[in-house]
Order: structure tokens, then C-alpha cells, then sequence
């Protein structure tokens, strides 16, 4: 045991395997990929763009909504770029500092996006269900203070178990069957050399603590939400009301189905064939379908988006 710690970080880089499959099969998926993710940066462009020039969505929830885009963004410049590279490359390489940079980062904005979600049902629960109050809690200045506590507290929350795999003994093989440095793969890696318990430990209960508590957060806030909508008089304002909520539920769930079944018991080797595609589903593909999303049922956000395109 004390040999294998004394080799750690032999490994100088790590060998990313992807989507093994013929040379014609990666250009294709690089093409297809790159499409997304370009219209990925767009959609979600447009959405910051258009809160900052339309003065009518100089509110609470636009801001958050700017503000969750923005995340999006940086969230699919993490992991998507390499994976477009890696298509393209013979040898898959990618350093081991590299490598630990990008899980930070990764995991960071995950966090982040937790938390921006969390932030944004308890926007909804205070417009509805507490209506009479919402001006004064949710002022400018408050909301400002939950987006900085949002970035800061996500780019926080995994700094230990990050700190954790970099002093992990990585002696042995280099294969990664993913297309991003994932913390499952890598603990997985780690446990080669040495019994690692305690870190699997650590960072499963982060996870499951992160993901369990928002979520359960974002259930109970909506749960009073949609009685609170049922209970509407008018069915004009219900209907509005349903149509901003189910938005939100809808990227909430897309995201939370996905994460969950990867990072609840991360180095476990559970369905370990599919983390690769739950990965894929809430990395890149859930921030290409939030601007459809938000877009489609919000009658502000569409007519603010077709002055965007239009130019005027």
C-alpha cells in the first residue's frame, strides 16, 4: 500500500476512449455534435441577449433565466470542445492536469446549475404563492445576491473532493471509457492501486447531498406552486402562471433524471454502460433543449427573441 501512494500521479495523462467506433462513424458524430453545440451557444446567446436589450425583462426572473443561459454556456465549454477534438484525434490524450481542471470545472457548474434551479422555483413559489410580498423580497438587489452566492457557493461546494482525487494514487492503467475526466471513472482508475473508501465515501455523499437537497427543495416549492395555480380565479392568469412552471419542471427534470442515475454512487460500476449516455444527456443535450424550452411556453421570451433575430 505504501509503495502504490508513493506512486501517485505516475499517470501523466489520461486516454479519453469516447464513442469507440470507426473513423467514418467520429467524423459523422463530430458533425453532428458540433451542430449542437453551436446551436447550443446560440440559443442560449439569444436568451442573454435579449433579457439585457429588452427592458421589460428587467425582472427577477429574466435576470435568473440571463443568468442560468450564461451558465449553460459555460457549462457545455467544459467538456464539449475536447469531445469535439477527440473526435477528430488518433491518440485521445488529455494531461493529467488537464484532466483535474476539467472535472473542477465541470463539476462546478453542475453545482452551479443546481443551485440556479433551486433559486429559480423559490422566484416562482414568492411571485405566486406569496404575491403581496414579492416586491419587496425579491428586489434587484436581493436577486443580484442570490446569482453571486449561486456562482461562488457552486465553484465551493466540490473544492475538497477535487482536492481529494489529486492526491489519489493514479499507478496503474490510463483508459477512460468516457468522453470527459467523470468522477466515477476516475475513483474507478484510483481503486486500482489502493483501497480508497473514504474518498468514494466523500464524494458520493456531496453528490447525493447536492442533488437530493435540491431537488427535494425544488419538488416541495413547486408542489405549493401548482396548488397555488389550481386555486386560481382566473384562468388567464392560471394558465400563464402553469405554462412558467412547467418550463422550469421541465429542464428541472431532464437534468435531475439524468444526474441522478450518474452521481448518486459515483466509483460504484453501476450500469456503468450507461453513464456515458446519462453524461452525454444532461451535458450537452439538456442545455441545447433549455432555450427551446424557455422559449416556446413564455410569450415575453418569444417576442423578445423574434425582435433578436429580426434586428429590431
Amino acid at each position: 500500500m505504501t509503495s502504490a501512494r508513493n506512486a501517485s500521479h505516475t499517470v501523466s495523462h489520461f486516454i479519453l476512449l469516447g464513442f469507440p467506433c470507426r473513423r467514418e462513424i467520429q467524423i459523422f458524430l463530430f458533425s453532428i455534435f458540433f451542430m449542437i453545440y453551436i446551436l447550443t451557444l446560440l440559443g442560449n446567446m439569444a436568451i442573454v441577449y435579449a433579457v439585457y436589450w429588452d427592458h421589460r425583462l428587467h425582472t427577477p426572473m429574466y435576470i435568473l433565466l440571463a443568468n442560468f443561459s450564461f451558465l449553460e454556456i459555460c457549462y457545455v465549454n467544459s467538456d464539449v470542445p475536447n469531445m469535439l477534438v477527440n473526435f477528430l484525434s488518433t491518440t485521445k490524450t488529455i494531461s493529467f492536469t488537464r484532466c483535474l481542471l476539467q472535472l473542477y470545472f465541470f463539476f462546478s457548474l453542475g453545482t452551479t446549475e443546481c443551485l440556479f434551479l433551486s433559486i429559480m422555483a423559490y422566484d416562482r413559489f414568492l411571485a405566486i404563492c406569496r404575491p403581496l410580498h414579492y416586491p419587496t423580497v425579491m428586489t434587484t438587489m436581493f436577486c443580484g445576491n442570490l446569482v453571486i452566492f449561486c456562482w461562488v457557493y457552486g465553484f465551493l461546494w466540490f473544492l475538497i473532493p477535487v482536492i481529494l482525487i489529486t492526491q489519489l494514487p493514479f499507478c496503474g492503467p490510463n483508459v477512460i471509457d468516457d468522453f470527459l475526466c467523470d468522477l466515477g471513472p476516475l475513483l474507478a482508475l484510483a481503486s486500482v492501486c489502493v483501497p480508497i473508501p473514504g474518498t468514494v465515501l466523500i464524494c458520493g455523499t456531496m453528490s447525493s447531498l447536492l442533488i437530493f437537497g435540491t431537488f427535494f427543495y425544488i419538488i416541495g416549492s413547486y408542489t405549493l406552486v401548482l396548488r397555488a395555480v389550481i386555486r386560481m380565479p382566473s384562468s388567464a392568469g392560471s394558465k400563464k402562471a402553469f405554462s412558467t412552471c412547467s418550463s422550469h419542471l421541465a429542464v428541472v427534470f431532464l437534468f435531475y433524471g439524468s444526474v441522478m442515475i450518474t452521481y448518486v454512487s459515483p466509483g460504484s460500476g453501476q450500469a456503468k454502460g450507461m453513464q456515458k449516455f446519462t453524461t452525454l444527456f444532461y451535458s450537452v443535450m439538456t442545455p441545447f433543449f433549455n432555450p427551446m424550452i424557455y422559449s416556446l411556453r413564455n410569450k415575453e421570451m418569444k417576442d423578445a427573441l423574434k425582435k433578436v433575430v429580426g434586428g429590431s
